[in-house]
Parts: C-alpha cells; structure tokens; sequence
C-alpha cells in the first residue's frame, strides 16, 4: 500500500452550503480508478469527517459515494447558522480546508495505472 493525499486523486475539492443550517464537502475524482480504489478502501467515512470537522459522528448528516460522478459527498451541521452571529463563512465555500490533507492507502500498483 502507498499513501497518497487526496489532492493528489482528486479533480475538486471543496464545500459549499446545503441550506442555512448544513455544510455539503464533495470530493471528485480524476478518474474511475482511483474514486473505485478510495471507495473500496472506505477510508472516507463518517468517523473521519467527524474527527477532521471536530463534531459529533451524529453531526454528519450523510456520507455517500456517488458513482455517475465519481464523487464522495457529505453533510453535515454546521456550527452556526449561515449569516448568524459568530458565523464566518456565510457561504460555507471555505469549509474543505481540513480535507485537503487527508491521505488514503492505494494498493502499491497506484502509479503504474
């Protein structure tokens, strides 16, 4: 297995609102193999966005993998509502930061692919 940082297999990273009081993180892939592998690994899981956004595992919402777009999708609360006081992304397109060093085992033949 070698490690590889999710911005190294995905095309898109990022977060935006999902109606005032939820934030949706989607992560897209370059290509099929790679989202097949980090899928079958399932190292992108509730447990993780939970941990990497400090929350609850009951704070996120929804974890899916949706394969027309070889994307990971997930919901979860967000802390404030959006444009509420103490709020500091009113459009939550700032949130995927803590993604962005996530690293996912791939089978050792990754680069030969």
């Amino acid at each position: 297995m070698v490690k590889k940082r999710l911005t190294e297999v995905c095309r898109v990273i990022r977060s935006k609102n999902a109606g005032p009081f939820e934030l949706t993180l989607d992560l897209i892939f370059d290509n099929p193999s790679d989202y097949e592998k980090v899928k079958n690994q399932k190292g992108i899981n509730s447990e993780l966005i939970a941990r990497l956004y400090k929350i609850p595992e009951s704070d996120v919402l929804s974890l899916v993998y949706f394969d027309p777009a070889r994307a990971i999708k997930a919901t979860i609360k967000r802390p404030f509502g959006a444009g509420s006081l103490g709020e500091t992304d009113v459009y939550g397109a700032q949130q995927h930061a803590p993604l962005l060093d996530v690293e996912v085992d791939l089978p050792s033949d990754f680069d030969k692919e």
